[in-house]
């Protein structure tokens, strides 16, 4: 096995979204993750399977009934012998199985008790149901995206979901991991989406703070107000990304565009409608690779919008092998990089409950327990 978190074990609770992100995080680099899935098939499942795929990879699942004693106990024999447990449901049903941080604790002192809801485990809101876009828009974060006099777009559960809560996963349990090593004790994390999102906006309050950023959309520096920092129409319908902020990455794009800088005061905010207009037309008479093409090697900080089929064949991304081929799919490739112990896409998502006896087997259960655990429902796969 590879990876700096070589030799960490975590049990997962299978859930949607940003829990299994932030394990597909931490067995990227290395960790050996088992994911308690449902011993119930159907529907349910296959609609889980064909959600989470792409986050499921470098673990094994086994099909475990929770709501039997002799499948809990299937699972607290696996936490026993766990460095993270990661759970993803609401707050209070942990507890009510009898998987609460107070219960496993108690039996795995140095357990890392990783939890990850939307709006926290406290709060008047914790109970309650939601989606990214809801978080997103609580922390203030949505707020910030999108055009003048428009409504803010769906931001693709990247902001709350993925960026706020499987990534703040990933950073609590490794910090807990290393906290763990000076005190020899485990504690829980508590994830919430709504707090990742809201992290998310330290520099733009501080902008506030100082005068630097304005409530408003689209009247800010990086928010598409400034005619160098936006998204332009190319002549094929494609898009350009223009990122010049600095002088000289400026003077690359004027350059580029074939016009004086002279004619495009950067700093001159008032000026900064028509500048854009005059450059939205200007890029309107090629195509977005014609554009590519000619800002390629250069300091502009201009680069063509990509769809996701295309990234992974981008020369940038080929070269840094930002994307690997993952059950005959592309995929990107774990991140960051390591000099000695580089993270790897081990082997794809499992299928569900594909490793139930390898594991129990693991546990030290023989053929005949396995079968009789099979017998009543309290595993499958």
């Amino acid at each position: 096995m590879s990876g700096p978190l070589s030799g960490v074990r975590v049990v997962e609770m299978s859930a949607l979204g940003p829990a299994p992100y932030g394990v597909m995080l931490l067995a990227d680099l290395g960790a050996d993750v088992v994911r308690i899935d449902r011993a119930s098939g159907g529907q349910v499942q296959v609609g889980f399977e064909a959600t989470m795929v792409g986050l499921s990879r470098n673990r094994r699942s086994i099909a475990v009934d929770l709501k039997t004693e002799a499948g809990t106990d299937v699972v607290l024999r696996l936490i026993d012998e766990a460095d993270v447990v990661v759970e993803g449901w609401r707050p209070g049903v942990a507890e009510r199985l009898g998987l609460g941080p107070d219960d496993l604790l108690a039996r795995n002192p140095r357990l890392v008790y990783a939890r990850a809801t939307g709006w926290g485990q406290d709060g008047p809101l914790a109970p309650t149901a939601g989606h990214d876009i809801g978080y997103a828009a609580l922390a203030g974060t949505l707020h910030t995206v999108g055009r003048a006099g428009e409504p803010p777009p769906p931001p693709v559960n990247y902001l709350a979901d993925f960026g706020g809560g499987g990534t703040f996963l990933a950073i609590g349990v490794l910090a807990a991991l290393v906290e763990r090593d000076r005190s020899g004790e485990g504690q829980v994390v508590d994830t919430a989406m709504v707090d990742g999102a809201a992290s998310q906006t330290a520099f733009v309050h501080g902008l506030l703070a100082m005068g630097g950023w304005t409530d408003e959309r689209e009247a800010n520096l990086l928010d598409g107000a400034a005619p160098f920092y936006d998204t332009y129409t190319c002549a094929d319908g494609r898009f350009l990304a223009v990122g010049a902020i600095e002088p000289q990455f400026f003077a690359a794009l004027c350059e580029g565009l074939g016009v004086d800088p002279a004619d495009f005061p950067q700093q001159d905010r008032a000026s900064w409608p028509d500048q854009k207009g005059r450059i939205a037309a200007i890029i309107a008479t090629r195509t977005r690779d014609e554009w590519a093409e000619v800002f390629d090697g250069t300091d502009a900080c201009v680069a063509p919008v990509l769809s996701l089929t295309e990234a992974p064949e981008h020369p940038h991304n080929v070269a840094r092998e930002a994307f690997v081929e993952v059950a005959g799919s592309p995929q990107p490739a774990p991140a960051p990089r390591f000099s000695r112990t580089p993270g790897a896409v081990r082997v794809p998502a499992p299928r569900h409950g594909a490793d139930t006896d390898a594991v129990l087997t693991e546990l030290g259960l023989d053929a005949e327990a396995i079968a009789e655990l099979r017998s009543t429902g309290a595993v499958a796969g």
